[in-house]
């Protein structure tokens, strides 16, 4: 899969810009602030209906102005794909794919799978675990309609349990039941997917992080759930009275964690800055690996300034794994030319080079 093109207009910082893309390497060059992220952000927006920086959508029409546009083609199986996505402020989006307005948004993800490398990624290691939990939802929904039908009517019965909890004079049984029910059946689901999915992932992630650390470190995954040990639906029941004290549920597959282990002891705690982005990184290229297995193509990947922090060593390599043939159609950002040029120096492939200044595009 390819992006041969994107327009874009009133996007955040950029007024307009129209881009043709190699199919090999794109690299946008400017200082901080210029506006390089806001492109890659474009991208991933074309493949998740939602900025990867903003989820409030009207945040992300530029100052002053009434609408912003996004318009991307692609080349999917030999195929031409137009994806559009424009949006009025006080209205709602309209998301088309070759002129046809979808019914629903989430037909749409995972039909362009991407995989973003980004500064923002720090929160998987450094944040609760509702950042890790949404990593693995993020990329199961890319490969699996059913898990996010599952995860939206799951997080639908949450909602209406907490509402409950709250009520000042105590709610019916039968409607905790009701919820609680849809709860255990959507979390089963969930549950049963996410801990397929570690047990297919760990062996890709350890495997670019000996890589790259040249296997100087050993690396894990942990993924707990209560479900591991409980039976949801008994849970749910037994801690209704506690729940409704504190006012939320302390129940469910919305507590689960995907713990992140440095020679068995949470990196949080003893990763270097340089160890913990080795880590984030080979968690993106492993899923980057991951969906090309399950879509039999390669995503896009987006690497945005990423190779700060990190020694001579682990550039080299990552260099070399994102030179591979691979990884297909990438797009980099950074702030120093030279140190660019150096890495691009290492690639077999031809390399296309935008410059970005103050929102403008220039090549």
């Amino acid at each position: 899969m390819r992006l041969d093109s994107l327009s874009i207009l009133n996007y955040k910082n950029i007024g307009e810009a129209n881009l043709e893309f190699s199919p090999n390497i794109n690299c946008f060059i400017g200082d901080n602030g210029m506006g390089k992220t806001n492109i890659l952000d474009a991208i991933y927006y074309l493949s998740f209906c939602k900025s990867h920086s903003n989820p409030i959508d009207s945040q992300n029409i530029m100052h002053d102005a009434e609408f912003f546009m996004l318009h991307g083609k692609y080349n999917l199986h030999n195929s031409v794909e137009e994806i559009y996505c424009g949006m009025k402020r006080k209205q709602k989006k309209q998301f088309k794919r070759n002129k046809k307005e979808y019914d629903r948004l989430s037909e749409h993800i995972g039909l362009l799978p991407l995989v973003l490398v980004s500064p923002d990624d720090a929160v998987l290691i450094s944040e609760g675990s509702d950042e890790r939990r949404k990593f693995m939802d993020g990329v199961i929904s890319q490969y699996n309609h059913t898990y996010l039908e599952h995860l939206l009517n799951y997080n639908i019965a949450l909602q209406q349990r907490n509402a409950l909890l709250k009520q000042d004079l105590g709610a019916d049984t039968a409607l905790y039941e009701i919820w609680e029910d849809k709860m255990a059946f959507h979390g089963t689901y969930i549950y049963e997917q996410r801990k397929s999915f570690i047990n297919d992932f760990v062996p890709l992630f350890q495997k670019y992080y000996s890589r790259i650390s040249c296997g100087n470190e050993k690396i894990n995954l942990s993924y707990q759930s209560q479900l591991d040990t409980k039976d949801i639906r008994l849970s749910l029941s037994a801690s209704r009275q506690r729940d409704q004290i504190l006012g939320y549920s302390t129940q469910g597959i919305h507590r689960d964690e995907l713990e992140m282990l440095l020679d068995n002891h949470p990196i949080k705690r003893v990763g270097s800055q340089g160890q913990n982005k080795t880590c984030l990184i080979s968690l993106k290229l492993a899923q980057f690996n991951f969906l090309k297995r399950i879509h039999n193509l390669s995503p896009l990947l987006l690497l945005d300034d990423i190779f700060d922090k990190l020694d001579s060593k682990r550039v080299k390599q990552i260099v070399q794994l994102v030179s591979d043939e691979t990884f297909g159609q990438i797009f980099i950002t950074d702030t120093n030319r030279e140190h660019l040029d150096e890495i691009l120096s290492q690639l077999e492939q031809e390399a296309t080079i935008f410059t970005v200044q103050h929102g403008k595009i220039l090549q």
